[in-house]
C-alpha cells in the first residue's frame, strides 16, 4: 500500500490541528528531531510514534491512517481495508 501523503505531512497536520508547536514535544523529543521528522529526514520507531501521539492526544493509528489515507475518502478506504483484514485474520485465527 503506497502512501498518498507522507508521514511527515500527516505529523505536521495533526500537530498544527492540535495547536502544538514543535517545542511542545520537549518531554519526548527535541525541536530539531521534530523538524527532522516533519521534513522526512528521519524515521521514528514505533515507540517514538506512540510518544508523539500521546503528546498530540491521538491514537497512533490516527497518525498512520492519515499517512496512508491522505484525505477523507482515502482515510475511509484505509479504515475499510484494515477492518476487512482484521476480520479475516481473526476468523482464520479462531477457525
Amino acid at each position: 500500500m503506497t502512501s498518498k501523503r507522507s508521514f511527515p505531512a500527516a505529523l505536521k497536520t495533526i500537530r498544527k490541528a492540535r495547536g502544538l508547536s514543535q517545542e511542545a514535544f520537549s518531554d519526548v523529543s527535541s525541536r530539531t528531531y521534530m523538524s527532522s521528522l516533519e521534513r522526512g529526514l528521519k524515521s521514528p520507531t514505533l515507540s517514538k510514534v506512540a510518544e508523539l501521539c500521546e503528546v498530540m492526544d491521538v491514537h497512533p493509528l490516527t497518525l498512520l491512517t492519515l499517512t496512508y489515507g491522505g484525505d477523507s475518502k482515502g482515510v475511509d478506504k484505509v479504515i475499510e481495508r484494515v477492518r476487512r483484514e482484521l476480520d479475516d485474520i481473526q476468523a482464520k485465527a479462531s477457525g
